[in-house]
């Protein structure tokens, strides 16, 4: 069930990066345009900046608890990875394969995520969020003081000398 519950947190954690993280490059990216144009470094401190750098930073922040849970399925993570890693091995291999499959092109959210694709930050997450797959304590269902042990599994380890 925590797995079932993983995979349904993967599609989550994907729509946030999509959603938010690029939506917030994308529209960084637009106002630093802005700054750049009209001189001014006032432009991320307005309403619409601080929007884009929080939706930026909430995204980092989910991504960060669920690597950091342990009670978290390694699948919420390690499936958005494994997509963002060979997103980004496409766009070195094949480059016009990899932008004709690229999100609502022509918006902030196609912006923002091409951003972070061809510049290799999403290579980089991606490879950050594949990690607790090869870790196997992940796996397993955490086991907590007072849980009760089935008369079952007392004598398995009656048998291997693990208690008298």
């Amino acid at each position: 069930m925590r797995h079932l519950v993983g995979v349904i947190l993967a599609v989550a954690l994907a729509a946030t990066i999509l959603f938010a993280g690029a939506w917030g490059v994308g529209r960084i990216l637009v106002l630093r345009g802005a700054v750049t144009a009209t001189g001014t470094s006032q432009a991320l401190t307005t309403q619409r900046g601080l929007f884009a750098v929080g939706a930026v930073l909430a995204t980092g922040l989910v991504i960060g608890i669920f690597l950091a849970v342990p009670g978290i399925s390694p699948l919420a993570t390690g499936l958005p990875g494994i997509v963002l890693v060979a997103w980004s091995t496409l766009v070195v291999l094949h480059n016009q394969y990899a932008t004709r499959y690229l999100p609502l092109p022509k918006t902030h959210f196609g912006t923002g995520f091409t951003f972070l694709l061809f510049s290799g930050i999403l290579g980089m997450i991606g490879a950050a969020m594949v990690i607790p797959l090869a870790i196997p304590s992940r796996w397993r269902r955490p086991v907590y003081e007072d849980d009760e042990l089935d008369p079952e599994d007392i004598d398995v380890q009656a048998e291997l000398g693990l208690i008298p």
